[in-house]
């Protein structure tokens, strides 16, 4: 039997994500605030729905791909939200990267009016949506993220339940702030060589295998080399996430000045107007050449 899921948030993420469902068989309903990001999904075979409480409607799980705590709100208690049409016991999936803490809020509202709620945001991006490859951890009950589990092997690979609602986020944090590093580390890195007059493209190579290598390295160096800058993902994203992770370390009283720097570094190129732009972007920093 063809599951009834619903998609809410239909951007760069939740899109890809969206397509990988329809093309594995899921009978989707997709609500996005922009028609023109649901029309894309529409036309691989999902059905475009008038707002969220629509979408919500009859489904099983109602997936979430939003871009902030306050939208995640508002999608599911505000008017027209999933919790005006989704029936008792239908299970709220957040596949959005948000504060642990705001989490932990909505996951008690939801369970307040019958909803089941599980924190599940991602790692590995477009690319490993498409491919049904994400890497996804997760916060909520045992038994709702076993549910969660079996409907987004879909679109994931690897899936880990850290502990109850929150603790995923907090997992993606952590995660963010390896990333943010060693797409800086990366970018640095390649800056370095190309000033030396090494062949950058022949580094990836060179270091495969070694304590250097990362799925980071291998993919972003040549892009970094190239100037590919097509979009995956966007720096201002990461500057939320790495000011959801100074948060979190004020409150733990964690010192993490390394990450700081990475977070200054992507202020700045947002800043200059490149928040909008993938990871690869990063270049632009080491763009101006010094004389020493």
């Amino acid at each position: 039997m063809t599951e009834k899921i619903a998609l809410i948030g239909a951007g760069a993420m939740g899109g890809a994500i969206g397509a990988r469902l329809v093309a594995t068989g899921t009978q989707l309903s997709v609500f996005d605030l922009d028609p023109a990001k649901v029309a894309p999904l529409v036309t691989a075979g999902a059905k475009a729905a008038p707002s969220a409480a629509v979408a919500a409607a009859g489904v099983r799980a109602v997936i979430l791909s939003l871009n902030a705590a306050h939208i995640v709100r508002a999608a599911v208690f505000g008017p027209g939200g999933v919790a005006e049409g989704a029936s008792p016991g239908t299970l709220i999936i957040d596949m959005s990267s948000i504060d642990p803490e705001a989490t932990r809020t909505l996951a008690a509202d939801a369970a307040a009016t019958g909803l089941h709620w599980v924190d599940s945001p991602l790692s590995g991006g477009i690319p490993k949506a498409a491919t049904g490859e994400l890497t996804l951890m997760q916060g909520g009950t045992p038994e709702a993220v076993a549910v969660a589990q079996a409907i987004l092997v879909r679109v994931a690979s690897n899936q880990t339940r850290m502990g109850g609602p929150g603790a995923g986020q907090t997992t993606k944090l952590i995660n963010q702030v390896l990333c943010g590093l060693g797409f800086l580390a990366v970018a640095e890195a390649t800056a370095l060589a190309e000033a030396a007059g090494v062949d950058v493209c022949r580094i990836p190579q060179a270091l495969k295998g070694g304590r250097a290598d990362s799925a980071i390295l291998q993919e972003y160096m040549p892009r970094f080399a190239a100037r590919d800058y097509r979009r995956t993902g966007r720096i201002d994203n990461m500057v939320k996430d790495l000011n959801g992770a100074a948060d979190l370390a004020r409150l733990t009283h964690t010192p993490m000045p390394l990450t700081a720097v990475c977070a200054e570094v992507h202020r700045m190129l947002t800043a200059a107007g490149l928040g909008g732009e993938d990871q690869a972007a990063l270049m632009e920093f080491f763009s101006v050449k010094k004389s020493i």
